[in-house]
């Protein structure tokens, strides 16, 4: 089954006991071990989850649990456009396709400090275009996020692009839950309207029990 085919099995109540598709290690913003959250995301019984790391896959190449059925290869990217920042993630993607780690972080900084990612931000074109060179598929994280009058214009542009999908299960807690720019029903709306596939995260940067019952 390609990767849009699974993301399109997935149901609304997976999220985010059983399916959790965003998430940090401390190889980017998180303060886990890789691994680790491997590991815990196993005993909790959960069926899928994706580390994606800010702008590298480096995570992916060392793990021991690289091949393991549990885990989506992904990717968050840091983008700007139309005076907005925003976030793509990569998902199914080829960790060693050329193209894509020419946009991959060159450094530590470039995953990990907040500056050196704003100002190294991507167009969101060139970061789709490369997803799917590696195979996978685009998704708008966090889509309440974007500072935009139409947020519904916006990610029409962003499809005519190319992307696949948005974030629709999202808890926007933590600082997330103060800059939010649009109802967080509106993506539902967005996604059913244009046709674009539903996905689902917690964000993590801690602990997955953080947002077991979300």
């Amino acid at each position: 089954m390609n990767i849009k085919d699974l993301f399109l099995t997935f149901k609304k109540e997976d999220f985010y006991s059983k399916i959790n598709l965003h998430i940090h290690s401390n190889l980017s913003d998180g303060n886990k071990d890789f691994d680790f959250l491997v590991e815990q995301a196993k005993k909790l019984n959960m069926k899928y989850i994706s580390i994606t790391d800010h702008n590298t896959v480096e995570g992916y190449k060392n793990s021991k649990y690289k091949n393991d059925p549990i885990l989506i290869k992904g990717v968050e990217f840091d983008c700007f456009y139309r005076m907005s920042l925003l976030h793509i993630l990569g998902y199914g993607i080829d960790i060693e396709n050329k193209d894509l780690k020419e946009i991959c972080a060159k450094n530590e900084k470039e995953t990990k400090d907040d500056l050196i990612r704003l100002f190294k931000s991507r167009h969101p074109k060139k970061v789709i275009e490369t997803i799917h060179k590696a195979g996978g598929i685009a998704i708008l994280a966090h889509p309440c996020c974007c500072n935009v009058i139409s947020l519904k214009h916006f990610i029409k542009c962003l499809k005519n692009y190319g992307l696949d999908g948005i974030e629709t299960h999202y808890p926007y807690d933590r600082f997330r839950g103060i800059i939010k720019f649009s109802s967080r029903q509106l993506p539902f709306k967005i996604a059913k309207e244009l046709n674009l596939i539903q996905t689902g995260g917690s964000d993590e940067h801690k602990d997955l029990l953080n947002h077991i019952d979300c």
